[in-house]
């Protein structure tokens, strides 16, 4: 996992960091994919995020025997099978790297900083352990920068990822951030899991960078929720969505396609809550099941 410190690239603040949601597609493809392969029952059963409690180190705790018993937490968490954890530091350009090969042991190891900087740890495993689940799930992307951003969008998503939103802070003193999504997108995956499952991790949140940046997601989260065809869109949204249907198509952008003609007969449009492109009738009240994770979607026109 990379301690990402920016390049002054368009969409960075001062301190270098990528912000705002420029990996949206990549975060969407990624949600979908887990849900095409854990399916609604297997990822409600991440419905319970990991605690602080059980994956942070005392001040007198020895780092190495710290970090393996925060490991152990993550593999339990995550539904891995037991198996002893080798857990080492060593100075490297990364925050951590794991091992993927098929013998039974988990081997991570992580930056040397961690040793003195122990309140990350939790962090660091949290992604590399989320590969392994990954790997064992043969779950993947094609090329490396898609197969980082699933791996945050999984481990935020089933549970332990606001431990590296927690680890985002910007101050006087410090700037970190570990991962590969902006703050934003890991708050708006965030949003996104705690609608699913009824949870608000705003009080885990140590740091006033953490908690914006949650807050920024969950207001992205909130909005899309409230697009088109969906009955919860606002007055100028159903607006603008109505007059684009008499027309037949949709301005660029927009979140949902027509066809049949004009007016538009049918439209499509992601689920909210895994992505999967859906089509229904256009022009009709209705109510629409997602086959993929079964959300039952309230549609207007």
């Amino acid at each position: 996992m990379t301690d990402r410190r920016g390049t002054g690239r368009t969409g960075e603040d001062a301190y270098g960091v990528e912000r705002g949601f420029p990996h949206r597609e990549a975060v969407r493809a990624s949600l979908t994919a887990l849900y095409r392969r854990l399916g609604p029952t297997g990822v409600g059963r991440y419905a319970t995020s990991v605690a602080a409690a059980d994956v942070a180190l005392s001040p007198a705790e020895d780092p190495l025997l710290g970090a393996t018993r925060a490991a152990g937490a993550l593999v339990r968490h995550l539904r891995l099978p037991e198996a002893r954890m080798v857990v080492s530091f060593r100075a490297m350009e990364h925050a951590a790297t794991v091992e993927l090969a098929a013998g039974p042991e988990y081997s991570v190891e992580l930056n040397e900083r961690f040793r003195t900087r122990t309140r990350d740890i939790g962090a660091a495993l949290a992604h590399e352990i989320a590969h392994v689940l990954l790997h064992r799930l043969d779950l993947r992307f094609p090329d490396t920068g898609r197969n980082e951003i699933l791996t945050d969008v999984a481990t935020a998503y089933l549970g332990a990822g606001w431990l590296l939103l927690d680890a985002f802070r910007q101050d006087g003193a410090e700037s970190q951030k570990l991962g590969y999504l902006t703050p934003e997108e890991f708050g708006w995956v965030l949003a996104q899991r705690a609608e699913l499952f009824g949870e608000d991790p705003s009080p885990w949140f140590t740091g006033p960078a953490a908690y914006e940046a949650w807050r920024r997601g969950r207001a992205e989260a909130e909005r899309e929720r409230r697009l088109p065809p969906l009955a919860s869109a606002g007055r100028l949204a159903r607006l603008r969505y109505a007059r684009e249907r008499r027309l037949g198509r949709a301005a660029p952008g927009a979140p949902y396609a027509f066809d049949g003609g004009a007016p538009a007969t049918g439209v499509a449009f992601p689920c909210p809550v895994c992505r999967q492109r859906l089509r229904v009738p256009a022009g009709r009240t209705l109510r629409a099941r997602c086959r993929l994770c079964g959300t039952v979607l309230d549609c207007a026109g």
